[in-house]
């Protein structure tokens, strides 16, 4: 009888047992900490990421433009061209530049080469506007950067 009563304390014990073991997994707290961290997280990491993201654009658009600068130069120099010369992207391309550039938005005649003594252009803004800390805010603007 003592027998009998020890194996139904023992087996009421396993069935204990195996029902919280049913009851596991995570609270509505639990779950709630998790999604507000991520969103934390993400708070953090997605301005940051536009910020980078334009950020390349901006060194895209410089880089083309030196590009274009220093065809021009070349350009000029094979030809011969006065200062008052404006080279045209068919006179450029493809002996100085192999393809004319076409981004990172926008269309191939958002490059502007100019005459000789002007700057190429990007929408209207120079290198120079992307490159000083005064103007880049307002060229990045203008460009739709």
């Amino acid at each position: 009888m003592i027998w009998q009563g020890l194996v139904r304390f023992l087996d009421l014990t396993e069935r204990k047992e195996i029902m919280k073991s049913k009851n596991k997994g995570f609270t509505l707290v639990e779950i709630m900490i998790v999604v507000l961290i991520i969103g934390i997280l993400l708070a953090i990491a997605v301005p940051n990421f536009v910020k980078a993201r334009q950020n390349s654009r901006v060194q895209t658009v410089v880089g083309n433009l030196k590009q274009i600068e220093a065809a021009k130069e070349q350009w000029a120099m094979d030809t011969g061209a006065a200062s008052t010369a404006t080279p045209t992207s068919a006179d450029l391309t493809p002996n100085y530049v192999k393809k004319w550039p076409i981004g990172p938005v926008g269309v191939a005649t958002d490059y502007v080469a100019n005459n000789m003594s002007t700057l190429p252009t990007f929408k209207g803004q120079n290198a120079d506007a992307f490159q000083g800390a005064a103007t880049k805010a307002a060229a990045i603007t203008a460009a739709g950067l």
